[in-house]
């Protein structure tokens, strides 16, 4: 097996699935919004409040996520109130949240202010901090010299 680094210009970044995942939730407002989400944030006047976005702004991200699949709209009707919806993650959405624990994670280290990180990620039955980690399919944990890149079906070879 050949780890393709050894030869980058073989093959083309063309249909490469990192840029296509920042095509989706690369922009910041993006990410706090999946955030909230996670968090359990569900309606758009709570996500505009917590996220600083303008409703004009958050109804057109909003938008944006419900069209990537990454939330769906759920109808609510309060007594006495017209009916309103309300947005759930989907599987795609929750999906998110290895990313968004590894940015947190990034964070906490390399940018929290010097009071430390506003809020941990803690596990419900041991108490101790979430951590995102590199593991492969079979739960073995990897270290970074212990990854290979190598073709996956969609690859593009260059000419």
């Amino acid at each position: 097996m050949t780890d393709l680094r050894d030869d980058r210009d073989a093959w083309s970044m063309a249909n490469c699935s990192i840029a296509r995942a920042m095509d989706i939730v690369g922009s910041r407002s993006a990410m706090l919004i999946m955030r909230e989400a996670l968090l359990g944030t569900r309606r758009f006047d709570d996500f505009v409040h917590r996220v600083g976005l303008g409703e004009p702004a958050m109804a057109a991200r909003l938008k944006e996520l419900l069209a990537a699949g990454l939330l769906e709209r759920i109808p609510y009707r309060e007594p006495g109130q017209r009916t309103r919806h309300e947005y759930q993650l989907t599987r795609k959405g929750r999906e998110l949240l290895p990313v968004i624990t590894a940015l947190r994670n990034w964070g906490d280290t390399w940018a929290a202010d010097d009071a430390g990180p506003p809020v941990l990620a803690t596990h419900r039955e041991c108490g101790h901090r979430v951590r995102a980690a590199l593991r492969c399919e079979l739960g073995h944990d990897v270290d970074e010299g212990d990854v290979d890149i190598v073709a996956g079906p969609g690859l593009i070879r260059s000419t």
